[in-house]
């Protein structure tokens, strides 16, 4: 692949990733979809999408560090003062490790899927489109009167499985649960929050083992490119969060529904059209 053409790609691919790993439409697809009608063509690899959420979750631990620190502190202290193990902090720190397992487990369980037959375009826009529907039902159902003290063992692992689905690109990690949120009745912020939070350990441990899976080998996109677009994606994620938690706060999920099955069709139409190739 010429050199310039992998560092554009790589630029355009890190500015996709960052704009769309926290909202609800599907970091994943977006890189699947886009990765071939890029100047050197093909799909970027899920290890590609991996270490690039290297850099959005990163912004999430800078924008969330005081709320992360606090439920480390709590959840450490919890661990040798049984006083503390009822504290609103420490408990959180067990939702989310509870709350990783169902992804960490399917993941291993399902690895050669994830890496192959799921990265089927077919099934990215079905998925996009199907899923959409999903959220607009969820949102105007949805009670929106939980907030996440309200949190409790069995929702916290509902929420794990919502967000186990985004092992399927189209589905959305960010979709998946805050979908699931939203119809267990918790507000549009407190379901946005928790999944930020909730993915931090399995987008940081997929996207080292990716990272420490690849290092020396040849991938699609080389190794500088691939740091430039994690880079790219952090810079550009952590303006999203910022934008993304104060628009939900006044407005619906609608334009992102509309935005999915848009998004779908517009796949489905390329396949037919043999602009792209499902693998």
């Amino acid at each position: 692949m010429n050199s310039a053409n992998m560092w554009l790609d790589a630029t355009i691919l890190g500015l996709v990733q960052g704009l769309t790993e926290f909202l609800p439409i599907s970091s994943s697809a977006h890189l699947r979809i886009l990765g071939p009608l890029l100047p050197s063509g093909g799909d970027p690899g899920a290890a590609f999408t991996a270490i690039t959420q290297i850099g959005t979750e990163t912004a999430v631990l800078l924008y969330f560090r005081r709320d992360i620190l606090r439920i480390l502190r709590a959840w450490l202290a919890a661990l040798v003062t049984p006083a503390r193990r009822a504290d609103p902090d420490a408990r959180m720190g067990w939702l989310i490790l509870i709350g990783t397992l169902p992804i960490a487990v399917l993941g291993l369980l399902f690895k050669d899927a994830i890496e192959g037959g799921l990265r089927n375009l077919y099934i990215t826009g079905t998925v996009l489109a199907l899923f959409a529907l999903i959220l607009g039902a969820a949102d105007r159902i949805g009670g929106k009167r939980r907030e996440l003290k309200e949190l409790g063992w069995g929702h916290g692992l509902l929420f794990g499985f919502a967000q186990a689905l985004a092992l399927i690109p189209g589905v959305s990690r960010s979709g998946g649960t805050i979908t699931a949120g939203l119809l267990l009745g918790y507000t549009r912020e407190a379901a946005a929050r928790y999944s930020f939070l909730l993915a931090l350990p399995a987008v940081f441990a997929a996207g080292f083992y990716q990272l420490f899976r690849s290092w020396g080998q040849a991938g699609p996109i080389a190794a500088g490119p691939t740091a430039w677009a994690t880079l790219v994606a952090f810079g550009v994620g952590y303006g999203v969060i910022v934008v993304f938690l104060r628009f939900i706060s006044t407005h619906s999920y609608l334009p992102f529904v509309l935005y999915r099955v848009a998004l779908g069709a517009l796949v489905l139409a390329l396949l037919a059209a043999g602009v792209l190739s499902p693998l």
